[in-house]
Order: C-alpha cells, then structure tokens, then sequence
C-alpha cells in the first residue's frame, strides 16, 4: 500500500510524513522546459537573440531566474506572463498580434504591396508615354512644324510591326 501525501510511511522512521506526490522535475525535463523557453524568450541587451543564444550577464540572470522558477513548479505559461509584466511583450522573440503591433507584424507586406503598386504604376506610365510623341495628344497625329512635310523615317531592321513603331517613336523625340 502506497502512503498518501500527508500520512505516515509504514517503512519510515515514527514521526516522518511522505513527500509529496508531485516532487521536483528530474534535471532532464529541468533542462528541456529551459531550452524551449529560452528560445521563446528574446535577449533584453542583444535584442536579436533568444535567452538561448545569447551570452550577455543579463541573459545568463534571465535563464538563470527561468530556471528556478522552473523548479519551483511554475508552469510555462506562468513563466512567460511573469517575463511580460516584467519586461514587456518586447521580452517575447515571436509577440502576440495585437492592436500595438500590427506594424511590426503586417508593415513589411503593406510595404512589398506599396512598392509592388508603384512599380506596376511607373511601369504602366512609361508604356504609355512609349505610345505618345512629344506634343501630341492620344489617337492625334504628331504636330509638324512650320508647315513642312513630314520627312519619311529610315527604314528600320526590326523584326516586328511594334518594334519598329518603338524606334520611330524614339527617334523622333
């Protein structure tokens, strides 16, 4: 028969009390439970490296202290809400989505669309500025000037009907 917490063990000493039922994690979950969260956990002074990867004093405290709240049996969500309150959502090396840091998580793709969309602009203005001839307005025929007749443009070894009307339209700026 198995002694429960708080009563006598029939094979210890008169006056002794069992150990409680949940004792202190062996070292190897210790250690495991400290890798994982040390490389959730961003280093205060490099700001680029996890707990894990870092060798700063702060960061060697920092596992240090996760460490003994490990043993002590905080959980791992404890663990992380201690180091947020303490520190702020800034400790985390992946923060949460939230309203204050939409920027940091959606800025760079509103930034890729940004330049996405000018570059798709210029490149559509260019095209169209190819089509038009200095002082002439679209489907007009370009202005001459002084009444001369237009003077025929060389012929062009170009390969296409569109490539060819791009060399004149480039010559004749």
């Amino acid at each position: 028969m198995k002694p429960t917490e708080g009563s006598p063990d029939p094979r210890a000493p008169a006056g002794s009390v069992a150990p409680p039922a949940a004792a202190t994690p062996g070292p190897a979950a210790v250690s495991e439970r400290l890798k994982h969260l040390s490389e959730e956990l961003r280093c205060l002074v490099c700001q680029n490296q996890t707990l894990a990867d870092s060798n700063a004093d702060l960061a060697v405290d920092l596992r240090r202290q996760v460490e003994t709240m490990i043993i002590g049996g905080r959980s791992d969500n404890e663990i992380r809400d201690y180091m947020v309150a303490r520190y702020g959502d800034f400790v985390l090396y992946k923060p949460p989505v939230q309203r204050n840091t939409w920027l940091l998580w959606f800025g760079p793709f509103a930034l890729l669309a940004a330049g996405g969309l000018m570059g798709w602009w210029v490149q559509r203005r260019s095209r169209v500025q190819a089509t038009q001839t200095p002082g002439s307005a679209p489907g007009q025929a370009p202005a001459t000037s002084g009444g001369d007749p237009p003077q025929a443009t060389p012929a062009l070894p170009c390969q296409t009907a569109a490539q060819r009307d791009r060399a004149r339209a480039l010559l004749e700026r």
